[in-house]
């Protein structure tokens, strides 16, 4: 402890200069991690704020002159403070004080990797509605000094860009096959090679699903309408991530709150939280409503019917898992259990759930003409009436006898394959 008092005492000027260095280095390295982590409706939203966050959104609009600046800033201040803890650890050596001289060598590297870097970063992430505002003004302005070297910056990092890729040039469209070549050539790892062709067929096939096959139906999800408490949560997260909120004078849903972003729930109006849901109808593609949430950055969409009516919910992680899951399935997003079940020879247990296209890709058959896309669409289509337990039904390549049917619930089904008259004989 004394010989750390007299290291302090002894060149305390040199370390006041380093810790004031340390701080500008976190100022710099919070400030970018708020700002970039900040999503449109935040910048938005602070467009039409007070004069701090309107500066925010004003820094946002030139990134590339934003993450200049503070790159230059936090790039001079790091090798500022490193040549004043070389002075130090040099100045040791210079006393035949090697331990020392390599302890503070060392604990400098590590205090400015945790105080300048890991801590700011993450309370930035943390809070970065209210960061980015604080740190606005003060990051303009070191930005604006900055304003007489940025084309010199913006050249160095245009003939930076030339040397590492001298020929790329962007390509205005992509073909899927040459997406695929380019994976092909990209890996010589099978299995990823496999996972990747997966993902892009996956991306390919959501211009040809329906919003209602991968949505959440209506019973599925649990909607709140305002007033809402932390207390009605009843201490859980809802399954989706997100509480819902319906208008206050029916089962409309109009707003969503993304819990899982949350780091604390006040204990009421939580409704406040809420975020403008997109509305598609029930016959939209996947496809469309993925570039439409991209586009105008919402995280859950209504599916709604003809008449305007909620029919279910679509979450920007339902679409996520459908791309990422080598077998898409609803019915294990959303049940826990398999769509799909072998529970004797030629006999499978399913889900009402499971997606007639899920059936026709198992099976490898081809399937009737039907307006409906789930089996219980099927039954119900065939029966004429709301099946119960131990109805059966024909339809198409397959025998369906109901097993579970509770009210308004959700079906299971045993599914038999009926052989082909070539193969019956």
């Amino acid at each position: 402890m004394n010989v750390a008092l007299q290291l302090i005492l002894e060149f305390s000027p040199w370390l006041v200069a380093m810790m004031v260095l340390m701080l500008c280095s976190a100022f710099f390295s919070c400030s970018e991690a708020a700002l970039f982590y900040l999503r449109q409706r935040d910048r938005r939203a602070m467009r039409e704020g007070n004069a701090a966050q309107r500066i925010t959104a004003a820094l946002l609009d030139d990134p590339d002159r934003l993450l200049s600046g503070v790159l230059f800033w936090n790039l001079l201040v790091n090798i500022l403070y490193f040549a004043v803890s070389s002075i130090v650890a040099l100045r040791l050596e210079s006393q035949d004080r090697h331990t020392e001289a390599g302890l503070f060598a060392l604990g400098s590297l590590l205090a400015l990797i945790f105080f300048s870097e890991m801590l700011p970063k993450t309370l930035a992430v943390l809070r970065a509605q209210l960061v980015a505002p604080l740190v606005a003004i003060p990051l303009a302005t070191a930005v604006r000094v900055l304003d007489p070297l940025m084309p010199a910056l913006r050249g160095a990092n245009l003939v930076s860009r030339r040397l590492i890729w001298p020929g790329f040039q962007p390509e205005p469209f992509l073909d899927i096959g040459d997406l695929e070549r380019a994976i092909e050539l990209s890996t010589t790892d099978a299995a990823l090679l496999k996972q990747e062709q997966s993902v892009l067929q996956n991306i390919v096939s959501l211009s040809n699903f329906r919003v209602d096959e991968l949505m959440r139906p209506r019973l599925q999800f649990r909607a709140f309408r305002p007033p809402i408490s932390r207390e009605d949560l009843g201490g859980e997260i809802p399954p989706s991530g997100y509480l819902l909120v319906t208008e206050p004078d029916s089962d409309e849903v109009i707003g969503a709150v993304p819990l899982k972003n949350l780091v604390e729930l006040p204990a009421d109006h939580l409704e406040h939280l809420a975020e403008q849901v997109l509305y598609v109808p029930w016959s939209a593609t996947a496809g469309s409503l993925l570039e439409a949430m991209i586009r105008r950055d919402r995280e859950v969409a209504a599916v709604v019917n003809e008449y305007g009516e909620t029919v279910g919910v679509v979450t920007f992680e339902d679409l996520l898992d459908t791309i990422f899951r080598q077998y898409p399935s609803r019915s294990i997003r959303l049940l826990q259990r398999s769509s799909l079940k072998t529970i004797g020879t030629g006999v499978w247990q399913v889900t009402g759930i499971t997606s007639l296209r899920r059936l026709s890709k198992h099976f490898q058959l081809p399937l009737p003409p039907t307006r409906s896309v789930t089996v219980a669409g099927v039954v119900q289509e065939v029966l004429g009436r709301f099946p119960v337990k131990g109805d059966q039904c024909d339809w198409g390549p397959f025998h369906f006898e109901v097993i579970e049917s509770p009210e308004r619930g959700l079906l299971a089904v045993q599914l038999t394959r009926i052989a082909p008259p070539e193969e019956s004989t």
